[in-house]
């Protein structure tokens, strides 16, 4: 195995260079669900590459990252980014 690559992954790319939304740097690490929330609502808004509607479309960043890390998520992490999606819907006016 020596000389061999790590595969490259193109999942983490997403995070990071979506061509849907221009993402905070670290968004997803923030403690604040809140925070997230906002950020990612107004990365949606002002995003002229989107193909959906803001809402679909942070939601979508929010639980592809989620999916993406999977089980190295921490519980206490995994518990924050449910109270971003719940607050998501909230700052977006969506029942939930």
């Amino acid at each position: 195995m020596i000389g061999r690559k790590k595969p490259k992954r193109w999942s983490g790319d997403v995070t990071c260079h979506s061509d849907a939304l221009d993402l905070e740097p670290d968004i997803f690490t923030s403690d604040d669900p809140r925070h997230i929330a906002e950020s990612l609502k107004h990365s949606a808004e002002t995003s002229t590459r989107r193909k959906a509607q803001p809402f679909r479309s942070a939601m979508s960043m929010l639980v592809f990252y989620v999916n993406r890390v999977g089980r190295s998520l921490s519980p206490q992490r995994h518990q924050v980014l449910d109270r971003a999606k719940k607050e998501l819907r909230r700052v977006f006016g969506r029942p939930g």
